[in-house]
């Protein structure tokens, strides 16, 4: 899947091992694994050694994202509970490094994974779920335009605490609005010479949050 800023492929343990490690343990305090079931890793070959499992799960099926000016793997993320038969499928197990956070090239990362979901792959919903306690997460689900739809109470108990889970969507329905909003903010005249956005993204989306076609 390719974009102008990164381009997101099938992850490779072998190829993209060092470099998301590297990226990943900018986060010296070790956020990036607060919300997940699994990390940190206290080395590169624990990492490796998950990664190698990763690579080789169908579902999830986990791609790399990749930066295109430096070639460089700097995130991961996932299609998850893949459901052809329902035409449902969830994106999830984002796992950025911090040089790759709140950058053009990771908003595109998720456009490409939802256009191939939607436009390519055909399915007619796409879920992200996560910890009601994580709200950069929950914000950005938000941004990309999926809908709140609700809590699972005490879904899941992750590193001995309660986790319940909330639930957003995209339908096949809204696409074409989220779609466009997102080709509309990633043009290049978008961005000033500074590279700042001129238009938010969660504006560009707030006419179907809002309820308006």
């Amino acid at each position: 899947m390719e974009g102008r800023f990164c381009r997101v492929e099938p992850l490779d343990a072998a190829r993209h091992a060092a470099q998301l490690y590297a990226g990943i343990a900018e986060d010296v305090e070790g956020r990036t694994w607060t919300y997940l079931f699994y990390g940190p890793f206290e080395s590169e070959a624990g990492f490796r050694a998950w990664l190698d499992d990763a690579t080789a799960s169908a579902d999830p099926q986990f791609y790399a994202v990749v930066d295109r000016a430096s070639g460089i793997a700097l995130g991961v993320v996932s299609y998850l509970r893949i459901d052809a038969a329902a035409g449902a499928i969830a994106v999830g197990h984002i796992i950025f490094a911090p040089s790759l956070r709140r950058t053009p090239a990771a908003t595109e990362g998720m456009y490409l994974m939802l256009r191939n979901a939607f436009d390519t792959l055909g399915y007619r919903r796409c879920e992200w779920r996560c910890d009601t306690l994580n709200t950069s997460s929950r914000n950005a689900a938000e941004r990309y335009g999926f809908r709140f739809e609700g809590v699972f109470r005490q879904a899941a108990v992750n590193k001995g605490r309660n986790r319940d889970t909330a639930c957003y969507s995209i339908i096949d329905g809204e696409w074409p609005h989220v779609r466009d909003s997102f080709q509309r903010w990633l043009r290049p005249n978008n961005f000033g010479a500074d590279g700042r956005q001129r238009e938010r993204l969660s504006t560009m989306v707030a006419t179907l949050t809002d309820g308006a076609s």
